[in-house]
């Protein structure tokens, strides 16, 4: 609760200072061939793994902020809210709120404040609200044109939404210079960024001709006016990607088993080898992904144990695992609801009809991305691949299964169970891994870089008409996959290095992302400039 007050709560900091304390066959080609492990793997290597579980799963949780700094000040409904279960509380974007009592992560329990006057007979006026759907009031992340740390790539996705017309706009905290602002504003073509500066003795600037006392200032003023920008600012950029709550409702938070009779399952949207994947809804309110497990095909506590650890997890660009049901078979893991499926299929489906290579790039920036954060995380995908990654609305991508290589069980011949029953999708695995079972984060860079090659071919088959253990054999001798025809080669560079033999010569997840989301050339020159403009 300490961090998510540090980041959305500006306004409790002149008085709770101590919050923001401290540091910060051919069918078998489909379903992606599995080969046999070759490695005998040590009981140290187990160990090591149980070790880093443990480093993750006893990391404390943030502090709580006593329930007195709940009352310092109101809240500012930032989306609208449909209640889930008969204790939370349904609003709608601009509603005012007051917090009652905030001693539950990542859910609050707060009274609807009615404008003065007004009369609602048998509306609920208290329950529980996610806690990332609010902001403090009067703050500057309760502006509707404050969109927070997002990245400057995202900024001009979301501006290029239909909808946003000439003179759109939104103010993001910049990427490079922390404290500072970017301005993003959408001329109609496409999307200008200007740095907004800070004075020493405080308020901001875009040309120093004229300075401003806040931000609130500054958007009024080129709201009037253009000045120098390319367009007279108009109304913010449509919000409408709703975040991910933190779980299902307040309950989940902790006792995350649920009752299976709870789900309703209402259209299948795939099926793998373990098992299938359904559009269903809980409660009979909230859309959500059943993926349910043929029997046998991992170990309860297994799972639990892993499982546990990927809840922690979270992040715009992974998938946001909420409950599950494993009291009795088949297994069912409740993740959030991504309607468009896995992006090979969509890749597949699309074959180069609409998505254009800016469209590419964004999508492998959006899954270096999350991969960045599993890296400042120690934990490891193992099976990172274009199957694993979801689409959703807006063009918003994320990585899913991560961790579930390691709790799979073995069920056919095509896979070697070693003492830890691993499973290796061949054509995407690092050679470390298949010979000496060496997997890091490292071996996952490696299957980005398969990734990649799955997202510039439209879903091509990496290796096609190779077995597994050619592809090995290949590996061995310094074969890697050719430059596609459609593929510029600084993307294809970048898979090569993705591709060193040597894991510690490949690049982190962090410098993928940067790469890619710089990809186009964007550095500080592509600021545009008021100042040139204003002579």
């Amino acid at each position: 609760m300490g961090n998510f007050c540090q980041k959305h709560c500006i306004c409790l900091k002149p008085c709770a200072p101590c919050i923001y304390s401290g540091g910060e066959s051919e069918q078998d080609e489909k379903v992606g061939q599995v080969f046999t492990n070759l490695a005998v793997v040590g009981d140290g290597f187990q160990t090591g793994w149980k070790d880093r579980d443990s480093e993750i799963r006893d990391k404390p949780l943030p502090p709580l902020p006593e329930q007195h700094l709940v009352n310092i000040c109101r809240f500012v409904a930032l989306f609208d809210y449909e209640a889930r279960t008969e204790e939370d509380l349904s609003f709608q974007a601009g509603d005012k709120l007051e917090v009652l009592d905030a001693s539950h992560e990542g859910w609050w329990y707060a009274r609807l404040l009615l404008p003065r006057g007004s009369v609602c007979p048998g509306r609920k006026l208290q329950g529980y609200i996610p806690a990332n759907y609010v902001a403090a009031d009067q703050s500057i992340e309760a502006e509707p044109w404050f969109f927070g740390p997002i990245k400057r790539a995202d900024a001009e996705r979301q501006l290029s939404y239909p909808g946003n017309r000439t003179g759109a706009f939104l103010i993001r905290e910049s990427e490079s210079l922390k404290g500072e602002f970017s301005l993003s504003v959408f001329d109609g073509e496409s999307v200008k960024h200007y740095r907004i500066r800070k004075l020493d003795e405080g308020g901001f600037f875009l040309s120093r001709r004229r300075t401003f006392k806040t931000l609130n200032e500054l958007v009024d003023y080129y709201s009037k006016s253009n000045d120098g920008l390319c367009v007279t600012l108009g109304k913010p950029c449509l919000k409408v990607q709703t975040p991910t709550t933190f779980d299902l409702s307040y309950k989940t938070v902790d006792q995350w088993e649920i009752d299976r009779n709870s789900l309703k399952f209402l259209k299948k949207l795939g099926s793998g080898q373990f098992g299938e994947v359904w559009e269903g809804l809980w409660n009979n309110t909230t859309p959500v992904a059943i993926k349910t497990l043929k029997p046998g095909s991992m170990d309860p506590k297994d799972f639990l144990r892993e499982a546990q650890i990927m809840k922690n997890l979270r992040h715009p660009k992974l998938i946001q695992l909420y409950a599950v049901c494993t009291l009795e078979d088949p297994i069912y893991i409740i993740t959030e609801l991504m309607r468009y499926g896995s992006l090979l299929e969509y890749l597949q489906n699309d074959a180069g009809a609409h998505i254009c290579l800016s469209y590419q790039v964004d999508m492998a920036a959006q899954v270096a991305s999350g991969m960045a954060y599993l890296e400042s995380q120690n934990y490891i995908h193992r099976d990172l691949a274009a199957r694993n990654v979801l689409v959703g609305e807006h063009n918003v991508y994320k990585v899913a299964d991560f961790g579930l290589a390691r709790v799979f069980k073995v069920e056919n011949e095509n896979i070697y169970e070693a003492k830890h029953e691993t499973k290796l999708p061949v054509k995407w695995t690092a050679p470390e891994a298949i010979r000496c079972n060496k997997f890091s984060i490292k071996s996952d860079v490696w299957s980005f870089g398969i990734l990649l090659f799955e997202i510039i071919t439209y879903g091509k088959m990496p290796y096609a008409g190779m077995a597994g253990h050619q592809v090995i054999q290949m590996l061995d001798k310094g074969y890697r996959l050719p430059q596609p025809d459609n593929c510029p080669k600084p993307l294809y560079d970048i898979m090569l290095q993705c591709w060193k033999a040597e894991a510690k010569e490949r690049p982190t997840f962090e410098t993928l992302q940067w790469q890619l989301e710089d990809y186009f050339g964007v550095d500080d020159s592509s600021y545009a400039d008021t100042c040139t403009i204003l002579k």
